[in-house]
């Protein structure tokens, strides 16, 4: 996967369009969907006795938006990219930026298969 759970994410269409760059919370359906920080809100109305809202009313919560829709963000470019990914010489995984080759985290332990033979 491009994009796990706490990663930072450039918004692409709706309201928060264009903003600072928001946490990922959680990935869902099979990873086609994520719950973004801040992003997507909507009331859920909730009757008295409900455990997280006893005195009854709205609660406010997230709802997940299309993965689709948003973009890693890279510190270098100070925007949001498209991703690739690379082999370091130990033979980890990494993720890379696209336009300016910034590595952007370590998705894999290293496994002697993929290490670059001297």
């Amino acid at each position: 996967m491009k994009i796990r759970r706490g990663d930072m994410v450039q918004v692409l269409v709706g309201d928060q369009a264009g903003k600072e760059p928001r946490k990922v919370l959680e990935i869902v359906q099979d990873g086609e969907k994520l719950v973004v920080e801040g992003v997507n809100r909507v009331f859920k109305h909730v009757k008295k006795g409900h455990p997280k809202s006893p005195q009854g009313g709205r609660l406010s919560k997230e709802m997940p938006i299309s993965m689709s829709n948003v973009q890693l963000f890279c510190r270098a470019c100070n925007r949001g990219v498209r991703v690739g990914f690379k082999y370091a010489e130990d033979g980890s995984k990494s993720r890379v930026c696209k336009k300016c080759g910034a590595d952007l985290g370590r998705i894999s332990p290293p496994r002697p298969r993929y290490a670059k033979k001297a």
